[in-house]
């Protein structure tokens, strides 16, 4: 993670000039150190764990008034623990490492103003009945200077620390993914890869982003960029570049020529419609053991309106068979059927990647997965929903 914060947020740089042991952590405030008496009235140290509200790289004043801590229940001088200070006492997973054993609730009036108020007030507190058996036992006078720790992120996500989800998210950070396929589907399965913490997100496409790409993607495409003729790989990695780090353009199509090009990955969304390359990519995948989901959408027009089914279809190293069972089209001649008539509508795009996406987070552990399906389809005329091959 960037410095930025602590440089350009008076309240943190003041917690750090203080000589407090503090660091950012994910969208984590870290404040380790703090003196506290457990129950034993034994001098101990614990830290405090706050969510951080920010603007970019700077602080906003905090959303909540609510603490994590790390360590025994403090207690005052007479082994009693501290109540006014108690929220809740069940074991929180954070991420980064970080278990708290507590969650702590003091809120002056007015709330705090910045970060600096917010763990200060906390550390006097917790620390007071220390002071009081081991005078000029404190916080400060602790810290050496450390690293932040590395973000695939150019910023903090705080979204992912708000819902309380860090833990989760570090699920998907064993992945190393590549997209195949950036037209309407693959532009927002990207959309959504990219605000995980995966490291590296490879993008394969050999077309260029054209107009009406630009009707059925994410965000909204400028005149003078689409005048450029951009190859898509190289238009998602120019805007995507701004959120995050990671993002390997490849402007080519992947066949057997240049299949080596996804070694070292381990999960694939596979966005295109032409079966020969597509059969092409997956013997590739098969090989180096990576999973994948495959994504299909085959709209027909019919009596002046739209129908057709979404299809998303899974495989692992663990389950195969499906996938050459007639579950994924290799022929290069779809005829009169499915993506033969090149229909796409932005809105089902989405819903094709968002389901795609979710089906992977299953498979990681992020989403709960009850029936560990490998096919899914979504027909739109009766709003049906069905799996298969579990």
């Amino acid at each position: 993670m960037s410095p930025a914060p602590f440089a350009r947020s008076a309240d943190l740089k003041q917690l750090r000039e203080d000589g407090y042991l503090v660091q950012i952590m994910g969208n984590l405030l870290v404040l380790r150190e703090v003196p506290y008496l457990n129950a034993k009235q034994e001098l101990k140290r614990g830290t405090l764990v706050s969510t951080l509200n920010l603007a970019g790289d700077q602080t906003q004043p905090p959303e909540t008034h609510v603490i994590h801590w790390i360590g025994e229940y403090p207690c005052g001088v007479d082994g009693r623990p501290i109540e006014a200070l108690r929220h809740q006492d069940n074991a929180t997973n954070l991420g980064h490492g970080l278990i708290a054993r507590h969650g702590f609730s003091n809120k002056p009036e007015g709330g705090y103003r910045d970060y600096h108020h917010k763990m200060t007030t906390y550390i006097a507190v917790i620390s007071g009945p220390a002071t009081t058996v081991s005078p000029g036992v404190t916080a400060r006078g602790n810290a050496v200077p450390e690293e932040e720790e590395a973000s695939v992120f150019n910023y903090v996500d705080t979204a992912t620390g708000r819902a309380g989800l860090g833990a989760l998210a570090e699920k998907l950070v064993q992945d190393t993914v590549a997209i195949i396929g950036l037209g309407g589907t693959g532009g927002y399965v990207f959309d959504l890869v990219a605000k995980t913490p995966v490291p590296e997100i490879r993008l394969f496409d050999a077309d260029e982003f054209m107009s009406h790409n630009a009707f059925r993607a994410p965000g909204a495409a400028s005149l003078e960029e689409l005048r450029e003729l951009p190859f898509k790989v190289g238009y998602w990695t120019k805007i995507y570049s701004r959120m995050r780090k990671g993002i390997v353009p490849h402007p080519v199509a992947i066949d057997a020529t240049n299949a080596h090009l996804l070694d070292g990955v381990t999960f694939a969304f596979i966005c295109i419609d032409d079966g020969p390359s597509k059969k092409a990519v997956i013997d590739k995948l098969e090989a180096i053991g990576a999973s994948f989901i495959d994504v299909g959408m085959g709209l027909q027009l019919d009596d002046g309106s739209l129908g057709g089914i979404l299809r998303i279809t899974a495989s692992t190293p663990a389950k195969r068979d499906h996938i050459h069972a007639g579950r994924i089209d290799f022929s290069d001649d779809k005829g009169e059927d499915l993506y033969a008539t090149n229909i796409q509508v932005a809105d089902l795009n989405a819903l094709n990647a968002v389901m795609a996406v979710i089906k992977w987070k299953k498979m990681r552990g992020f989403y709960r997965d009850l029936e560990g399906e490998h096919h899914s389809t979504y027909t739109t005329d009766g709003n049906l929903l069905l799996n298969g091959d579990q």
